[in-house]
């Protein structure tokens, strides 16, 4: 099965959070930087749970999975501007959002 576009602009958004999760780590940033990589990757597993489901036979849990994944990227977006606006370390996350924002509509898109 080939990759469907939502499974790759999730994988490299949990790339992302992995990369940023080791920089949080690096500036002794330890509670949120953590929040952010379970959530950050949460979005792509669910995603790649709901492509193992056919759409037409197993549409419930398809369905499942995305709004699971939807769920992971609102509170992931949370965390972003938690961290974001509290300053607790000089990090510009705008292109983590800016990601995030993209997958949620894509997101919201397979959910609707």
């Amino acid at each position: 099965m080939d990759e469907t576009l939502i499974q790759t602009k999730s994988f490299e958004f949990a790339l992302s959070m992995v990369r940023l999760y080791k920089k949080l780590q690096a500036r002794q940033e330890f509670i949120l930087s953590s929040q952010l990589l379970r959530s950050g990757t949460g979005i792509g597993v669910n995603v790649e749970e709901a492509a193992n489901h056919d759409r037409k036979h197993h549409n419930q849990d398809f369905t499942q999975a995305m709004m699971m994944a939807a769920k992971e990227a609102r509170e992931t977006r949370y965390w972003l501007k938690l961290l974001q606006e509290s300053h607790l370390v000089d990090v510009d996350v705008s292109n983590e959002l800016n990601q995030l924002t993209e997958l949620m509509e894509l997101l919201n898109s397979v959910v609707e």
